[in-house]
């Protein structure tokens, strides 16, 4: 148990931090109005996504489209910590990642529970190029993506050896 402390500290920390951004924008920036902070490139907007991460399906309005995101996502944090709970120990990339995972899943469940909606505030665009709004529990969700798709493609399996092999026996 004291091994994953360091990992349940991330979580927290990045759930706060996703929950305080959240507050922040909604608190000083008037809903669907932005603030330029880089002109030409980023931009901190106030925006309430119903739907899923970057905004798709949030145009849907169908009560039907949110039930199932909802579902969807509690049953994707639930195998993640799932998988978070079985993973070894000595796998710190891959507890990383997850943590990750589990906090921007966490943040953005919280607010499409309680308010039916998430907020998205990080605005880019680049030379006419606009990426969807997103927000800190979007971040977190997609990098630990990133990163597990990383461990998995360079995770060395397992290699058979002739006198491990059943097939002879």
């Amino acid at each position: 148990m004291k091994q994953r402390i360091p990992y349940f500290l991330l979580i927290i920390f990045l759930f706060i931090a996703d929950q305080v951004t959240k507050a922040l924008i909604a608190h000083n920036i008037i809903l669907n109005s932005s603030k330029q902070v880089i002109p030409g490139f980023f931009q901190l907007v106030h925006i309430r996504n119903r739907g899923a991460i970057f905004g798709f399906f949030s145009q849907s309005g169908n009560r039907y489209v949110f039930l199932f995101l909802t579902l969807a996502s509690l049953a994707a944090l639930c195998l993640v910590v799932y998988y978070f709970i079985k993973a070894s120990s000595d796998e710190k990339w891959l507890k990383i990642s997850l943590s990750l995972i589990i906090a921007g899943a966490l943040g953005n469940f919280m607010g499409r529970v309680f308010k039916g909606y998430v907020i998205d505030f990080l605005d880019v665009s680049v030379k006419g190029w606009h990426w969807p709004s997103f927000n800190v529990a979007d971040s977190c969700i997609s990098i630990g993506a990133v990163l597990l798709i990383i461990i998995f493609l360079f995770k060395r399996s397992p290699t058979c050896s002739p006198s491990s092999s059943r097939l002879d026996q």
